[in-house]
């Protein structure tokens, strides 16, 4: 089971840092909502019909409906936040920043599911927040406030995992995931209604200008890419869906930490940043709380194997 699960949720990772990268690239020149709308559009038309093939309508039925739309509204708001941040952030930081939410992960499902907590667990919850503080760097003279977006985008992803994680007791991956990429449908329609002539926008600020600024017909040099976000959508909703209804929360958050390697990579690559001393020293230290949660849950699987054979 936890294989598969951690198989799931690597994939699901890949196609997270290739879609950041991509939208990012973007972010000069498109609305957000409207680059949400068209991602959602094609992953559910990836999604939908092999689902309705092989269960039919009943794989949209669900007893859940509000916690589906809490979940999916999470998930949303998660992804805005953090979009809107790339605007002005370095890829790399960003990313780092949000992996602030395997630690609220952590911390959430041990007091909305019941999982249980050692002090192991808890010595990595803190190491990952000193990481996040070196990453961050809030004690200069101007502490870049655009850190907020991540911020923010890591504590409603954080819901996020631990609603799917309580969903996946009773939902099938197939309404997790339609449900999931159908709230950016739903999200970013009302925002091309409220926002997407562009009459907000002209705010001088990168992160509200991404969020406000008025729908245009793509390029043709953008299709490609374009359409690239959209397919990922897919691919993303259901790994991340299967990974976590598989596996535990908890557990499986740790791994998580695989996106930094890949996002510093991608961000050296195409735009050419790559963090200060502090920052990576505090990427170190995120991903060493991460190991520390890995090492310590397979000692402690391995002991309890013993312990049934004895």
């Amino acid at each position: 089971m936890y294989l598969k699960a951690v198989s799931f949720l690597l994939l699901g990772i890949l196609g997270i840092s290739i879609n950041d990268t991509i939208i990012k690239f973007l972010s000069d020149a498109y609305a957000l909502h409207q680059l949400v709308f068209i991602r959602a559009i094609i992953g559910l038309l990836i999604i939908v019909p092999p689902i309705l093939v092989r269960q039919g309508v009943v794989a949209l039925r669900t007893t859940r409906p509000g916690i589906h739309a809490l979940r999916g509204l999470l998930i949303v708001l998660a992804n805005l936040t953090f979009f809107a941040g790339l605007a002005s952030l370095p890829l790399a930081e960003a990313s780092a920043v949000i992996f602030v939410s395997p630690v609220l992960i952590t911390i959430f499902s041990h007091y909305f599911l019941g999982e249980q907590i050692g002090v192991w667990r808890w010595s990595a919850v803190v190491i990952g927040l000193i990481g996040m503080i070196c990453v961050v760097q809030p004690f200069g003279a101007r502490p870049e406030l655009a850190f907020l977006w991540p911020l923010a985008a890591a504590v409603c992803y954080a819901g996020f995992t631990v609603t799917t994680r309580f969903l996946g007791r009773t939902e099938g991956i197939a309404s997790l995931a339609i449900y999931s990429t159908g709230s950016f449908l739903v999200v970013s329609v009302a925002m091309g209604l409220l926002v997407g002539d562009g009459s907000f926008a002209n705010t001088g600020n990168p992160n509200l200008e991404f969020l406000l600024r008025a729908w245009r017909w793509p390029d043709a040099a953008n299709l490609g890419q374009i359409a690239a976000i959209g397919v990922l959508s897919a691919v993303i909703a259901v790994a991340m869906s299967a990974a976590y209804r598989a596996g535990e929360a908890s557990f499986l958050a740790p791994f998580e930490y695989v996106n930094l390697p890949l996002v510093l990579l991608w961000g050296f690559l195409f735009f050419g940043d790559f963090p200060n001393v502090l920052a990576l020293v505090g990427m170190a230290l995120i991903a060493s709380g991460g190991m520390i949660m890995i090492f310590r849950e397979g000692a402690k699987r391995r002991m309890d194997t013993i312990s049934t054979e004895l």
